[in-house]
């Protein structure tokens, strides 16, 4: 377990994971809507189906592009400084995507969902922040409180999409991509109050060579099931609106079914945390795993709209689990001075993975239909299981980092 940096005072502590939970409510509802509207307005503006979900994989991209830039920034600059400049992405991606819609540009839409992604990269940190300068018993539970303000995103993000998507005739989702611009500038403002150690020079420095960080089986296992969790979860929110839409469903029960999901992915973070602190962050990110699995299950037996609904939410039970009990094994394997090189390379390994799944659902889903999705996902679902109980098999032969 990585040393105890020098811990904030109580108040602050509290002050910080409560804009951060707010920050991530607001900032959360990018993703939500880049999810909800991203295959449809592809459909709508791309030059071939086939390309129909492209902006969504370009918003993986854009998370993946950007994770590494950012990371750096927070190293040397503060975190703070990282998480505006990410406001700043995802104000851009908001008015991008407005003036694509009014234009009828694909490709300016792509861009959009490129900045949107860098947006979304910062806020997934925000997880990591949470952790900075509190005890090291209490690390899981910051992490996850600050997850759990993605349940109100769940509810602002499908909602804004429902009542914002028709209110710029002709254009469809203009006035959408406008409220988006301005909901990040509200995270912004919120963000500007958060107050994190700033970098010491150790930190700076960067500590060990990731190559002997990375090669830790706790951080094998944690970098495996996050990536796993994120990839399928991504793979089939991506093909699931269009899916839906396919088979005859409204936008309005896209959308809701989206808005559950969304909820199902963070409301377990009110107890994620006690949950690792009982059981071990491995248990739980197998738990995770598992869960995925039945998530694809029950998507094979039926497309009607509870079909959809159910996989989903079980969907976003098992991303909660997965990803929060990777991140908690993350935190366990590196320095103080190292954590945003290591937390900034485990993000870059799972979001360039995730871009995988992304790229590959909507093709998927064009030529060989829904049921192949779904087929498919048990793939690496499997592999994850099995690398994931043998990595945390040795972990009792290999010190953890001092």
């Amino acid at each position: 377990m990585s040393n105890s940096p020098a811990e904030l005072p109580e108040q602050v502590q509290r002050a910080n994971i409560w804009r951060l939970s707010i920050a991530q409510a607001l900032a959360g509802a990018n993703s939500v809507v880049v999810y909800a509207t991203g295959a449809i307005v592809g459909n709508m503006l791309a030059p071939t189906p086939m390309l129909a979900t492209l902006p969504i994989s370009i918003f993986v991209v854009g998370m993946a592009a950007c994770i590494l830039p950012m990371g750096a920034m927070a190293r040397h600059r503060g975190r703070r400084t990282a998480f505006l400049v990410g406001t700043g992405a995802g104000v851009l991606a908001g008015l991008l995507g407005m003036l694509a819609v009014i234009l009828g540009s694909f490709w300016l839409y792509c861009l959009a969902t490129f900045f949107g992604g860098g947006y979304a990269a910062v806020v997934l940190s925000f997880r990591f922040a949470a952790a900075d300068g509190v005890a090291l018993d209490r690390r899981a539970r910051a992490l996850s409180l600050v997850m759990a303000g993605g349940v109100l995103a769940g509810i602002i993000g499908p909602q804004l999409v429902t009542f914002t998507m028709d209110l710029w005739p002709p254009h469809m989702f203009a006035a959408t991509f406008l409220i988006q611009a301005a909901v990040a500038v509200i995270a912004a403002l919120i963000l500007l109050g958060v107050r994190l150690p700033m970098p010491s020079v150790a930190e700076v420095a960067g500590g060990r060579p990731l190559a002997t960080i990375a090669r830790q089986p706790r951080f094998i296992a944690a970098v495996i099931s996050g990536s796993v969790s994120y990839m399928l979860m991504n793979f089939l929110m991506t093909a699931a609106p269009l899916a839906m839409h396919l088979c005859g469903h409204s936008q309005e029960s896209s959308n809701l079914g989206l808005q559950w999901h969304v909820i199902a992915m963070y409301a377990p973070s009110f107890f994620t945390g006690s949950l690792i602190t009982r059981f071990g962050a491995g248990r739980i990110a197998s738990v995770g795993l598992l869960l995925t699995g039945l998530s694809a299950i029950v998507g094979l037996t039926g497309i009607d709209v509870a079909h959809f609904w159910w996989t989903l939410i079980l969907l976003g039970i098992g991303w909660n689990f997965g990803f929060l009990g990777a991140s908690a094994l993350v935190l366990e394997c590196h320095r103080p001075e190292e954590k945003t090189r290591v937390q900034s390379l485990n993000d870059f390994i799972v979001f360039g993975l995730m871009a995988v799944g992304s790229f590959s659902s909507g093709g998927l889903l064009s030529a060989y239909g829904w049921d192949m999705v779904l087929w498919v996902s048990f793939v690496p679902l499997v592999l994850a299981v099995i690398a994931l109980a043998i990595a945390m098999r040795r972990r009792t032969a290999v010190g953890v980092a001092r």
